[in-house]
């Protein structure tokens, strides 16, 4: 299977997907702690964490797939959201809440 079809079952698969540096309950980068803290904050449980510092083809392959040049990102009901900046705004507006919700 492509790297390509992995992602793509990967987002069509789970609701809420966040690929991210490191895990949810320890990320490795100041901007995946901040996407993780905010879905935490939007009350999301159930998300599917995609650790792209385990896998070279996945960290670069998401960044292809979805034509963003930065991690993390998040994709809701198999659709690119952005990533941290965007969810930061997203969040402080209510709109995140809404897609989540």
């Amino acid at each position: 299977m492509s790297i390509e079809n992995t992602i793509k079952d990967q987002v069509t698969a789970h609701p809420v997907v966040l690929y991210m540096k490191g895990t949810l309950q320890q990320p490795q980068c100041g901007f995946s702690a901040n996407a993780a803290h905010i879905l935490s904050a939007c009350g999301v449980e159930n998300v599917f964490a995609v650790d792209v510092l385990a896998d070279e083809e996945i960290r670069q392959g998401i960044k292809d797939y979805s034509n963003w040049p930065t991690i993390p990102q998040l994709y809701v009901n198999g659709e690119f959201v952005g990533g941290s900046d965007i969810l930061t705004e997203m969040y402080q507006n209510g709109e995140l809440q809404k897609l989540l919700a």
